[in-house]
């Protein structure tokens, strides 16, 4: 098991579905990426961590999520993302909140964000004041629903290509060496007392075989000569009078109930860890 901080607070990110926190503000093709930040969960960590005008930084910023919010924000935002379609996806997000009058602008690069120096332009390093990112969790997620003329399949489920050297497929050891190089190198870009903020939540390799990513990523984000500050909670699930309303996906009940019926006391995710640390 990783280190652990305590959790200090709770975001109330999730009291509208996801959907809705997109619609009319991303392209309707933001659905094929597979694990998408929440808007309202960037949007909240870009106000509490920066100010007007500031830069926000995602490495892995898949369809553009950190981008967007703080272009709403009136913050610079600069991306990177491996995957050319992703960066593509990420670019007409970017292209949309400037039709929309959005006050900041953001730049998307293609690339492997362990060689992020090589990527952004010079100007960047030591002037950014949020880094906002979340790791692959693994190669797929739960993805959307499909139905066909014998049921139902998944769509959208799967990170990129693996043949590009994308993290997701690398196994956990490299998958948390190479964010562990990508804190590194975002050390860099960070202003002094600049802060990051990392999204994670525990993920299952076999229905009995927790793994606690959140604090695997706290170990690496040290040894990046991070300070640790908080752990926050942020919400997956909507809070009505006092009781948790879930929005899982099919797929994620189904996987919860057979592991049910198997003897593992699993629960339905309601929250994803916030790791925020700053550069000292």
């Amino acid at each position: 098991m990783g280190e652990q901080l305590s959790i200090t607070s709770v975001w109330l990110t999730c009291q509208i579905p996801a959907r809705d926190q997109r619609r009319g503000r991303y392209v309707r093709q933001t659905s094929s990426h597979p694990a998408k930040m929440l808007p309202h969960l960037a949007a909240h960590a870009i106000s509490k961590y920066t100010a007007l005008d500031d830069m926000v930084f995602d490495p892995m910023c898949g369809c553009g999520t950190t981008l967007v919010e703080a272009m709403h924000l009136g913050r610079r935002g600069i991306g990177i993302d491996i995957e050319p379609s992703y960066t593509a996806l990420a670019e007409a997000n970017v292209a949309l909140a400037a039709s929309q009058g959005a006050a900041g602008t953001a730049r998307v690069f293609t690339g492997d964000a362990t060689d992020l120096l090589d990527l952004v332009p010079a100007s960047v390093v030591g002037r950014v004041s949020l880094v906002l990112t979340s790791p692959p969790y693994g190669r797929g997620t739960h993805g959307l629903v499909q139905t066909t003329g014998t049921g139902v399949r998944k769509r959208d489920h799967l990170y990129g290509d693996r043949e590009r050297g994308n993290l997701a497929y690398a196994g956990w050891s490299r998958l948390l060496d190479g964010f562990a190089s990508i804190l590194s190198a975002s050390y860099q870009l960070l202003r002094p007392g600049g802060t990051v903020v990392i999204t994670s939540r525990p993920v299952r390799r076999q229905r009995d075989d927790l793994i606690d990513l959140p604090g695997e990523l706290l170990a690496a984000a040290r040894s990046a000569r991070l300070v640790p500050v908080e752990r926050t909670a942020a919400m997956l699930a909507a809070v009505r009078d006092g009781q948790v309303v879930h929005r899982a996906s099919m797929f994620g009940m189904m996987a919860v109930r057979r592991s049910r019926d198997d003897g593992i006391p699993v629960h339905l995710v309601a929250h994803e860890d916030v790791l925020v640390l700053r550069r000292p």
